[in-house]
């Protein structure tokens, strides 16, 4: 037992040590795995069972004002990693079909490396979409889909911040990168208030934009299977799997959610309302007489964005490697 205790230790020693990137080795967070790991499992236990039984005799928390700004950070932060990615490589010479890790101590491959970091950190903030949803007292929004989506992406980032953090799989992270603009927007606009709906009338068409997402990623990723690509396969396959994974369970809730009841799906044509959401919003609740609800919302106005998938992330958020 102890000689496989050691071997196990100097086989992590040697990853840790002489396989990942140096230059990113004494980088925030970076150095160890074991951070990143147990915030997401702390994460995973506070949306499923410390939260809402804190909140379980609280009352629900008005935060549109809060969701508002959160939402405008979101978006403002979505779009500069998105930029950074662009002017790192891919606006410039990063290829689509096969693009290797540059090591170098260039200042683009530095600004690339710098560029992964903070969408890693991005997925990070990303929890707080989830701790929205439980302070107002949606934990029904906070599925197993919703948890698995935030809770894995961290360490999947981190696996490619920490061994490759540039190449071909930072496709993934633009990708989602400019997602997340899209989606934190259209939720921004939303906790505005119903004067502003007439603005997000392209709600409809977010649940095909997140799909679309998925199968570019995947799609992207798995190319590499057919061609000579100086990338590590691994990480390759590792993404590729994100998006195939999170494109079923997206499906499979798609499909439950929209397609199970008739009168439900009927209702959803109509006024693009459901329940869910990946990110914070304010929904159709509390009505008062006059037909409007306590939290602003005229009748009939919702997300229109089903819950747990917006990114893919982190995806994969996904990643965010949303």
């Amino acid at each position: 037992m102890a000689y496989l205790i050691s071997d196990v230790y100097d086989w992590y020693r040697d990853l840790m040590d002489n396989r990942s990137d140096p230059r990113v080795k004494d980088w925030p967070l970076m150095s160890s795995p074991f951070p990143t790991m147990a915030m997401c499992v702390f994460y995973a236990y506070f949306s499923k069972s410390l939260a809402p039984k804190l909140m379980a005799n609280r009352k629900p928390m008005d935060l549109r004002q809060i969701l508002v700004i959160y939402n405008l950070f979101q978006t403002i932060f979505s779009a500069w990693i998105f930029y950074e990615y662009l002017q790192s490589g891919w606006l410039s010479h990063y290829s689509l079909k096969c693009q290797p890790v540059d090591y170098s101590n260039s200042p683009l491959a530095m600004r690339m490396a710098a560029t992964c970091w903070w969408y890693y950190i991005a997925k990070f903030t990303e929890f707080f979409d989830t701790m929205f949803f439980i302070l107002r007292k949606k934990t029904e929004h906070v599925s197993t889909l919703h948890v698995i989506h935030h809770g894995c992406m961290p360490f999947s980032v981190w696996l490619g911040m920490k061994f490759a953090p540039g190449g071909h799989s930072t496709f993934f992270a633009m990708l989602n990168s400019f997602v997340h603009i899209v989606m934190y927007f259209y939720y921004m606009v939303a906790a505005m208030g119903p004067k502003y709906q007439k603005f997000i009338w392209w709600k409809k068409y977010l649940t095909t934009f997140q799909m679309v997402q998925f199968v570019a990623i995947f799609t992207h990723q798995f190319q590499l299977l057919f061609r000579e690509c100086d990338y590590p396969k691994g990480f390759m396959v590792w993404i590729g799997l994100h998006g195939v994974m999170f494109l079923f369970l997206f499906s499979d809730f798609y499909k439950s959610k929209y397609t199970s009841l008739k009168n439900k799906t009927k209702k959803i044509a109509q006024n693009g309302s459901n329940d869910g959401a990946c990110m914070p919003v304010l929904n159709d609740d509390h009505k008062k007489p006059n037909g409007v609800y306590k939290n602003g919302h005229a009748n009939g106005i919702s997300n229109g964005v089903p819950n747990g998938i917006h990114n893919g992330t982190n995806g994969l958020r996904s990643r965010k490697i949303q």
